[in-house]
């Protein structure tokens, strides 16, 4: 299975990595690091993560205090928010605008 980022989501990953590469270098492509091996995670066990609502699942990274936002299409994950965890919990919904 394949996943797709939505561009709101691609936008939400290199605004957090360039943040992290300000704070230490190299530390953003650590942090894209991380998110690719989470959601590479997601894409081997899809259903394994807690629901949010019938068809939104989110997987939290391990390293940095983010979740993936996601949902199961018959053909992909769909990625649709990369989300800090300290963020409003619906926040990610103004991605699907």
């Amino acid at each position: 299975m394949n996943f797709r980022l939505l561009p709101p989501a691609r936008s939400e990953l290199l605004n957090a990595a360039r943040y992290y590469d300000e704070q230490v270098s190299g530390l953003g492509r650590d942090f894209i690091r991380e998110v690719r091996a989470t959601i590479l995670r997601i894409v081997q066990w899809p259903e394994a993560w807690q629901a949010l609502d019938k068809e939104i699942r989110r997987c939290r990274t391990h390293r940095f205090p983010y979740g993936i936002i996601y949902t199961v299409e018959p053909s992909e994950v769909l990625i649709l928010s990369v989300m800090h965890l300290h963020r409003h919990p619906s926040s990610w919904r103004k991605n699907l605008q």
